[in-house]
């Protein structure tokens, strides 16, 4: 059963949770969630698709989990999108209803309300494992966002490779303050303990104040969130009596892990993965964490690295290439995109994933980011922009850094740095050359107010790009 914790029989020989989860000012039971999770069920049982305002609520996780029940596939729509990307994800999609909070425009259809005091005991079959259980909708770089079909295999092969790797038990409290429309907040955070039958806090807003009071044993942000636990000491320090510390959804500064090592008394687990192939590399619980590197393939998960023409790379910690992936957490292909599918999922079964990152002897994948952004191709040589990013971090004048490559006629292109910060450019660049090598050095620093960043905190490179 994907939902292991919510099986209505576990609940009823005394499984029991006074606050299963806490979200939004709600506490539920677990018989709560049972009750009415399967109220909603009744309501949506045989509908093709619906959309959920992914709301931090407890009727967003009410409709979610409803629909599980049920096995009605899931569209989660973010609260701030915009109106065509709304109308886009709606159309494309086939969405029938919105269920639970309703938007301010519904596009025509209709709205379903979730009833929180609504109990049902209805038993549901459970559904085919390969049954699509959420449509994911990417962030649109190139061009409208793309619905990522997940299987609910896909799902329980993921949390139960992650409980592994993590030791991650029914005994934990989950604390995150995350969206619920991503892989991150949603299939981890709340899928996750739903399944693993843990206790789920969500704080609302991922504030350092608020992950202090929550009392978790275990806990997921991403960096920017870090970055500010980080710098207040109090905060930090109230995470002692805490287990795990989990950073994804971007690169963890070396720095920002140092000081959360420092002031927690624990060194984050860093991980890998993204909307087509859930997570399938990270640190773990009863291994290496070492700073900038996202650790070794889950239980189940094959990666390769290849270089341009199709060959393996050497295993050597510094050599980049070309990160594929085979497992079981795979998606299903893009809807309505076979085009786009076959593109990333190649015959036999290996994802694409546009990534470029380095593997060393002991299997330990350091990710160097996007090829079409972050590997930059400089005077005959291949150079990350993420080690470049790590140098500049690692200097006591700068707060945030993004590197990007822009066209140059002579080198082909050109390494220039943003920083956030107060540092002199000449003087970074002079840094950088000293800690990596000469052509990995910045041939531009630009020192600015602050990133482009995307829901996730992930930094915009495309948008920097432009702005060179």
């Amino acid at each position: 059963m994907l939902l292991s914790s919510l099986n209505p029989a576990t609940v009823a020989a005394g499984a029991d949770v006074a606050d299963a989860v806490r979200i939004d000012h709600a506490v539920l039971s677990r018989s709560d969630l049972v009750g009415a999770a399967t109220s909603v069920a009744e309501r949506v049982a045989g509908a093709h698709r619906v959309a959920v305002l992914a709301t931090p609520t407890a009727t967003t996780v009410l409709a979610v989990t409803g629909c599980l029940i049920a096995g009605v596939p899931v569209v989660p729509v973010p609260a701030d999108v915009g109106a065509a990307e709304r109308a886009h994800i709606l159309a494309d999609s086939g969405a029938q209803a919105w269920l639970g909070e309703k938007p301010s425009d519904t596009g025509g259809l209709a709205h379903i309300p979730v009833r929180l005091h609504a109990r049902s005991w209805h038993r549901y079959a459970e559904p085919q494992p390969d049954a699509t259980a959420l449509i994911i909708y990417t962030s649109g770089t190139t061009g409208p966002p793309k619905g990522v079909v997940v299987s609910r295999r896909a799902i329980a092969a993921d949390i139960d490779a992650l409980a592994q790797a993590w030791q991650w038990t029914p005994d934990d409290t989950l604390v995150h303050g995350l969206p619920l429309y991503h892989v991150h907040g949603l299939v981890l955070g709340l899928l996750g303990s739903l399944r693993i039958g843990n206790r789920f806090v969500h704080t609302g807003k991922p504030k350092p104040d608020l992950y202090a009071a929550a009392g978790g044993s275990l806990y997921f942000a991403v960096p920017t969130v870090w970055s500010r636990i980080a710098d207040d000491t109090e905060a930090a320090t109230a995470l002692r009596s805490a287990r795990l510390l989990v950073s994804g959804s971007a690169p963890l500064p070396v720095p920002v892990f140092e000081r959360l090592a420092e002031l927690t008394g624990h060194r984050p687990i860093e991980r890998y993965g993204s909307t087509e192939s859930l997570i399938t590399i990270s640190t773990r619980a009863d291994g290496e964490r070492r700073p900038g590197w996202v650790g070794l393939p889950l239980t189940g998960i094959e990666t390769r690295l290849l270089d341009e023409s199709g060959s393996d790379v050497t295993h050597d910690g510094e050599t980049i290439g070309q990160l594929h992936l085979k497992g079981a957490t795979l998606f299903d292909g893009y809807l309505n995109r076979p085009d786009a599918t076959a593109e990333v999922l190649d015959a036999d079964g290996w994802y694409h994933t546009g990534d470029v990152a380095v593997i060393d002897a002991d299997g330990m994948h350091r990710i160097v980011g996007r090829e079409s952004v972050d590997l930059i191709k400089t005077g005959g040589f291949r150079v990350g922009a993420g080690e470049i990013e790590a140098a500049l971090l690692g200097h006591a004048g700068v707060a945030e850094a993004a590197v990007v490559g822009v066209p140059d006629d002579d080198l082909g292109q050109r390494i220039v740095a943003y920083v956030v910060g107060d540092a002199d450019p000449q003087a970074l660049i002079e840094f950088v050359a000293q800690e990596l090598s000469v052509h990995k050095r910045p041939r531009e620093v630009r020192v600015v107010d602050s990133l482009p960043r995307n829901a996730m905190g992930k930094v915009l490179k495309k948008e920097l790009a432009k702005w060179a």
